[in-house]
């Protein structure tokens, strides 16, 4: 906890030095201990990770992307936030100017005795804080990082529909695909049925074929309303995150055959500490942490003293044409310091460094969770190629296992049982190679995701108050 507490020390002093020009400086350096590689071994291969879900070469995928980051309603908060920390930034800089206001005034009287004319009055009043003590300074400080973490925020939330734009397609694509196995093995097993039938009728087999048949082919059935419901809840949830009402999305996926997109064959990527500089959400920490870095020394500044300059001119006369004959004004320079206050200055102080070090705790937790994130993203994506490689013999096995059973007992050497089995098996290999290829499309886009990807745009740029 000293530790902790010195650190946040530190961030105070070193915006103290800058408090009367001050600049969005970096945090200190996080007691984490960042790695210098990963668990994971990359090969050394560094694909663009902006637009990662362009190398799934899916247009579809694509273009419902490209309206999420037009049209989701959570990115639009997130910007509408942004333009409100700007606004911010710009009303803490005008602190630096003086204040004028200026006053006008007409006066007529009323009574027996009163006079006729009119009585005109002009005057301006003048206000201006001298920041030596730097309590301007620290609130453009602060206004500076909460522009900057508004700016990561957005960021973020883009980041984060993004992905999950994708690998709400991505699983859409492979519940279709998983919809056309169902059909196709569904008309197979119609077939089936009709042999069992024929078999029957010629007194080859009993009737128990023809029920097996029947229970295997029902069962099958069943499975494709559950998939066209899980379907369209898929694609309801993509025009929500697109921004438009249900059902042209639905319609989309209907009206194509599917494909479960392919990542690419390798992905690398940076060491830690550069991937962790990509991570929006890791910068709000880290500029969440400054701001309040600057509290404390904003809360610090009631202690030293305050000086203002005031001012003040002005002319008034009876009737308009002697308005500007006499003028009148004054400057006045005041100068006001705490003595005492009950200790409310000091708890202030207190809290504000309660409140640093809550941020310096937030920092250094989002640094773990984005290496925990990319590693774990790794490690379910090699997990899922492998699944993909061995359920795709599975399958090759289970076809071949089909269709000779199917052959034998068109010819009477097996028993249907025998069959069923065969086309259960195929079934299943079929509905795991697409599931194994839904995961492996879905931890590519996380492990993009978790390694910066899908902010368009520098976050070095937020530093100024510029997003791209």
């Amino acid at each position: 906890m000293q530790g902790k507490i010195a650190v946040v020390a530190g961030l105070s002093l070193v915006l103290a030095a800058c408090a009367t020009s001050p600049g969005l400086e970096p945090a200190p350096e996080a007691s984490v201990a960042v790695p210098r590689s990963w668990v994971a071994d990359p090969p050394p291969v560094t694909l663009d990770t902006a637009q990662y879900w362009t190398l799934l070469g899916d247009p579809l995928v694509a273009e419902l992307v490209r309206l999420a980051i037009v049209e989701n309603r959570d990115v639009a908060v997130a910007a509408a936030r942004l333009a409100q920390a700007r606004a911010g930034v710009r009303q803490a800089r005008a602190a630096y100017l003086p204040r004028l206001d200026g006053n006008a005034g007409v006066q007529r009287d009323f009574g027996d005795f009163a006079d006729d004319d009119f009585g005109f009055s002009l005057g301006a009043d003048a206000q201006w804080e001298i920041d030596l003590f730097g309590r301007i300074g620290y609130n453009v400080a602060i206004s500076r990082a909460e522009l900057a973490a508004a700016g990561y925020a957005l960021a973020d939330v883009q980041r984060l529909i993004v992905g999950q734009v994708a690998q709400t397609a991505v699983s859409a694509r492979g519940v279709a695909v998983r919809l056309e196995i169902a059909r196709e093995t569904l008309a197979i097993q119609d077939d089936n049925l009709q042999i069992a039938v024929w078999r029957r009728d010629a007194g080859l087999v009993s009737s128990l074929d023809v029920e097996q048949a029947r229970a295997q082919r029902a069962q099958t059935a069943a499975i494709i309303p559950a998939l066209e419901a899980e379907l369209a809840t898929t694609s309801y949830a993509l025009s929500t995150l697109i921004g438009e009402p249900p059902g042209r999305v639905l319609a989309l996926f209907e009206a194509e055959t599917s494909t479960i997109p392919v990542p690419p064959a390798a992905v690398g990527f940076a060491p830690p500490a550069a991937v962790l500089r990509q991570r929006p959400d890791v910068r709000q920490a880290e500029a969440a942490l400054i701001a309040d870095g600057a509290r404390i020394g904003l809360a610090r500044t009631q202690l030293l003293p305050l000086v203002q300059l005031t001012g003040s001119i002005g002319t008034g006369s009876i009737g308009f044409d002697g308005l500007f004959d006499t003028i009148t004004g004054g400057l006045f320079a005041g100068i006001s310091q705490l003595i005492f206050d009950g200790g409310r200055t000091r708890a202030q102080i207190d809290a504000a460094e309660a409140a640093a070090l809550a941020s310096l705790a937030n920092w250094e937790r989002a640094i773990l969770f984005a290496l925990e994130d990319v590693e774990s993203a790794a490690v379910d994506l090699r997990a899922a190629r492998a699944r993909v490689a061995l359920f795709a013999v599975a399958l090759e096995a289970a076809e071949n296992a089909a269709i000779l059973a199917r052959s034998q007992y068109e010819t009477g050497l097996i028993d249907f049982e025998t069959l069923l089995l065969a086309e259960n098996q195929l079934l299943s290999a079929r509905n795991s190679l697409a599931s194994s290829a839904v995961e492996r499309a879905a931890a590519f886009v996380r492990l993009t995701q978790a390694l910066g990807g899908g902010w368009q745009g520098a976050l070095d740029d937020m530093d100024e108050g510029n997003p791209r």
